[in-house]
C-alpha cells in the first residue's frame, strides 16, 4: 500500500512538473511542431521529477526495476497528454468548428459549411503552412527549388497509409445521413489530371 501511495504521489509530482514545463515552453520559447514540443516537455519533466523525488526520498521504497517502471509510466502518461490535448486541439477540425460555431453566435447554416471549411478553416488555421512544417520536421518531405517532394521515408509512409486506408478503414462509415466507403479511396472522385505537379512521379496516383 505504501508503494502504491508513493507511486501515485510521484505521478502527481510528474504531472505538476509537466504542466509547468509545458506552460513555460509554449509561453516563452519557440516551438516548431506542437506534438514534438509536447513530447520534449514530457521527457524534460521526467528528467526533473526523478532527481526531485530521489533527493526527497520519495523513491526510497522502490527497487531499481520499479523505478524504471515508474519512469516508463510517467513517459507514457506524458505521451498520452501530448497527443490528446495540445496536438488534438491544434490539429482538430472538430474543435475549430465548435469554436467557429461559438464565434458566429452558436449556429451556421448547413448549406454554408463547405464554405467555412474551404474558405475560412484553411486560411485562419494556416493549415498548409503547419502541415508542411510538420512534414519537413518529420523528414517525409523536402522542398527543393519550389517543389515539395516526398523523401524515401515519405514514400514508405504514403504506401502504408494508402494500404491501411483501402483495406482497414470502415467500408460502411456514416457521413451525414448515409453510409459510404468513399473515404477508403479519397482520390476516387478527385481530379484525373492536375497541372501543379513538379516531380517525375507527380501525376501518379
Amino acid at each position: 500500500m505504501a508503494k502504491f501511495s508513493r507511486a501515485l504521489v510521484s505521478l502527481m509530482v510528474y504531472g505538476a512538473l509537466l504542466a509547468a514545463v509545458y506552460c513555460i515552453h509554449v509561453r516563452w520559447f519557440r516551438v516548431d511542431v506542437v506534438f514534438y514540443g509536447a513530447l520534449f516537455d514530457a521527457v524534460l519533466a521526467a528528467a526533473l521529477a526523478f532527481p526531485t523525488l530521489w533527493f526527497a526520498r520519495g523513491l526510497a521504497v522502490f527497487n531499481g526495476f520499479e523505478r524504471v517502471q515508474l519512469v516508463a509510466i510517467w513517459l507514457m502518461c506524458g505521451y498520452i497528454a501530448a497527443i490528446s490535448v495540445p496536438t488534438v486541439i491544434d490539429r482538430s477540425l472538430s474543435f475549430y468548428l465548435l469554436e467557429k460555431l461559438q464565434q458566429r453566435g452558436g449556429g451556421i447554416r448547413l448549406d454554408r459549411f463547405d464554405e467555412v471549411v474551404t474558405g475560412e478553416y484553411f486560411r485562419e488555421q494556416r493549415v498548409a503552412d503547419v502541415r508542411l512544417t510538420e512534414q519537413q520536421a518529420s523528414g517525409t518531405i523536402a522542398i527543393v527549388d519550389g517543389c515539395v517532394r516526398l523523401t524515401a521515408r515519405g514514400q514508405r509512409l504514403a504506401r502504408f497509409s494508402r494500404f491501411f486506408r483501402a483495406r482497414l478503414l470502415p467500408r460502411q462509415r456514416r457521413l451525414q445521413d448515409g453510409y459510404s466507403d468513399v473515404l477508403t479511396d479519397p482520390f476516387r472522385n478527385g481530379l484525373a489530371q492536375a497541372d501543379y505537379g513538379c516531380g517525375p512521379a507527380a501525376t501518379k496516383p
